[in-house]
């Protein structure tokens, strides 16, 4: 009987979160959705503008796509404009981008870890120097960088924007902190004792475990390149140089009577964000492996 009473007896009522709790949670969530919508919206409005001709982006309300073609239509004149040029802006790109960001993570990579892992005089002053250069905007290096490349000859070739982005102070400044807290001064003993060079160390040991920073180095060192407009413009004066970024200006110029062609830099811009798109995709399981091995150490 005392079973039965109790399973017949009703069930507590749940208890209600304090109010002042709901409204502190509350904040969050409005906060990150306007984020989120600041973030989207961009990129929701030039889906819909690639559909539409260069008069109906003035005519149609901004978020209203249009279905007369005009989407083909803008694919079709962005890689047939002077003679296909766009694909050269897209393989320049690649170049500066890829390049410039392969050879930055080795350079800063090798860096930070040297930095974290040895000590030799001057390195907290150098350290020092590197965390104030972080402070200092890249946009005001670009002319001292081009009067010092000019003096060289080497303005207006891929190198002139290559050189002065191997060297990224943050990047460094990444490596150095996880280098410290993620490579184990007893594996580099062991290493030594077992015979190994430091460069054998540090590309078999340090390399690996410095893998989650080197892909975050990466990644932005190649969306901070891909994105770079003020250094190709102070570099380069050549159109078959030109990335996308001062490719796609060129055409927002109106020259020679020629109205400017703003549905054929929509629509450049829209395929410019693939390849972000993609490396984001496919870079982002090294972070979740990483969150996960930091899971089960702790």
């Amino acid at each position: 009987m005392t079973a039965v009473a109790t399973a017949l007896r009703p069930a507590p009522p749940a208890r209600r979160a304090p109010a002042h709790r709901s409204r502190t949670n509350l904040i969050p969530t409005v906060i990150l959705l306007v984020g989120a919508l600041y973030c989207v919206l961009p990129v929701v409005w030039i889906l819909i503008a690639s559909t539409k001709t260069n008069g109906e982006l003035f005519s149609t309300p901004p978020f209203e796509p249009t279905f007369h073609g005009g989407f083909v239509t803008n694919m079709r004149a962005l890689f047939t404009y002077d003679n296909g040029i766009f694909y050269r802006w897209a393989i320049n790109s690649v170049i500066y981008a890829v390049g410039g960001a392969a050879l930055s993570t080795i350079v800063c990579g090798a860096a930070g870890y040297a930095l974290g892992k040895y000590r030799f005089p001057g390195s907290v002053v150098l350290f020092r120097l590197i965390v104030a250069a972080v402070l200092l905007p890249q946009i005001m290096l670009a002319i001292p960088q081009f009067l010092l490349l000019a003096k060289f000859g080497m303005t207006n070739n891929y190198a002139a924007v290559l050189l002065p982005q191997l060297v990224s102070p943050f990047a460094i400044y990444l490596c150095k902190i996880y280098a410290e807290a993620s490579v184990n001064d007893e594996v580099i003993e062991a290493a030594r004792v077992d015979g190994a060079t430091e460069w054998r160390i540090f590309l078999s040991i340090g390399a690996r475990l410095l893998s989650p920073a080197l892909v975050t180095v990466f990644l932005l060192q190649f969306i901070g390149i891909w994105n770079n407009f003020l250094l190709p413009y102070v570099m380069l004066n050549r159109d078959q140089l030109f990335p996308l970024t001062e490719g796609l200006y060129g055409l927002l110029i109106i020259t020679g009577g020629q109205a400017a062609q703003y549905s054929i830099v929509i629509a450049g811009v829209l395929v410019s964000i693939v390849p972000l798109a993609i490396l984001f995709l496919s870079l982002q399981r090294y972070w979740r492996v990483d969150l996960i091995s930091g899971g089960v150490k702790a």
